[in-house]
């Protein structure tokens, strides 16, 4: 599998055991009630060396509620962090060599509230 999809579907995997109050998503959902999460793919590019291929980029993860207030949105997208920031390092033939918070987001929409967690993953195979 590519760099990409291992990463997404790993991330979906850790989200699901620790957000219970919302379901995970590795793709925008046709119809979910609210709260609910979903794991962008990750957008990925060379950082390879001479002796193995690597992957730079970010992955993005969306948080989306309704509600007056975002106090349980915040809630949610600091327990997606700090569950991203603890993922392992091991994927299927990948190594991830660094995880790094870049920046968060919470803003009102129509709906009630959409939040955003990104990540910088730095990969290695191998």
């Amino acid at each position: 599998m590519i760099a990409g999809t291992l990463l997404q579907a790993m991330l979906v995997a850790r989200l699901r055991g620790v957000l219970t109050g919302a379901s995970v998503f590795d793709a925008p959902p046709v119809r979910a009630a609210r709260p609910f999460v979903v794991v962008d793919m990750p957008v990925l590019s060379d950082w390879g060396t001479k002796d193995a291929a690597g992957r730079e980029g970010r992955v993005v993860v969306q948080l989306f509620d309704d509600g007056e207030v975002p106090v349980r949105l915040r809630t949610l997208a600091a327990a997606a962090e700090g569950a991203v920031l603890a993922a392992p390092a091991a994927l299927a033939g990948w190594r991830i060599v660094s995880l790094v918070f870049v920046r968060s987001r919470v803003v009102r929409d129509g709906k009630g509230w959409i939040g955003s967690v990104e990540f910088r993953v730095r990969m290695l195979a191998g």
